[in-house]
């Protein structure tokens, strides 16, 4: 089987330009572009799309397949996903957005060639294409407001593959490249303190003072320094003493 290494989002039945272009947005902005459109409304091409797709986001419409119905659309996959906040009647299994991106990678890196379909925005998909698909996505929202915008949905979804597939750390620092302290500039920092606190009489009484200078070393390992830090953490205890003397 061929590798198609991203989903093909498809739009039944869209409404307005507006929400294919916006869609169409949501999907660029993570580096997904396969977008085929059912039965759109108000036919196709569409100006309204193409200037809310703003630019770049309008190679993905010049290259949107356009299908009359939802079984010629979705013919050449594998495997198909409907989102849904509906559909429970039906005997399907219900995916969250993550677990469906999960899923959605493991079989696309078998070769699959995997499909999301999107309802329109007034009502959303009818039973009559969730039953062509193989499994439902649901958004856990708000069940007292679970209506979503068409983009949103989109832009949920597009979110979940790309993260799964992201080498962007979790958490980020912020250190905008610094270098960080290596053990023996923590070590030669901790021996700094140690002595002028020593002198100062920091350290009392004498019973606590191998506790507090261990306390006090584990408090510079713990905080993660950078070479900077520790040359102004060397500078600041120079600048008092020197004050003081």
């Amino acid at each position: 089987m061929t590798s198609h290494p991203t989903p093909v989002f498809i739009l039944i039945r869209p409404q307005m330009g507006e929400n294919i272009g916006a869609a169409a947005r949501a999907m660029l902005n993570f580096a997904l572009s396969t977008l085929r459109l059912v039965d759109p409304r108000d036919g196709w091409p569409n100006p309204k799309a193409v200037a809310m797709a703003s630019g770049a986001a309008g190679k993905v419409l010049d290259h949107a397949g356009v299908f009359p119905t939802t079984a010629e659309a979705i013919a050449d996959c594998d495997f198909v996903f409907a989102t849904t906040a509906r559909g429970r009647e039906l005997t399907k299994p219900i995916y969250t957005p993550e677990a469906a991106m999960a899923e959605a990678r493991a079989r696309i890196a078998a070769g699959q060639r995997v499909g999301v379909m999107f309802g329109p925005e007034r009502t959303g998909l009818e039973n009559d294409d969730i039953i062509r698909a193989n499994a439902i996505i649901t958004v856990p929202v708000n069940p007292e407001f679970f209506s979503l915008n068409l983009a949103q949905a989109v832009l949920l979804t597009a979110y979940e593959f790309a993260r799964q597939g992201s080498e962007a750390p979790a958490i980020d620092p912020g250190l905008a490249g610094a270098e960080m302290a290596n053990a023996l500039e923590i070590e030669k920092l901790g021996d700094h303190y140690e002595e002028r606190l020593d002198q100062a009489g920091f350290f009392f009484p004498a019973g606590k003072a191998p506790m507090m200078k261990r306390n006090l070393r584990n408090m510079w390992s713990r905080f993660g320094l950078t070479r900077a830090d520790v040359q102004t953490l060397h500078g600041m205890l120079r600048q008092l003493l020197r004050q003081r003397d």
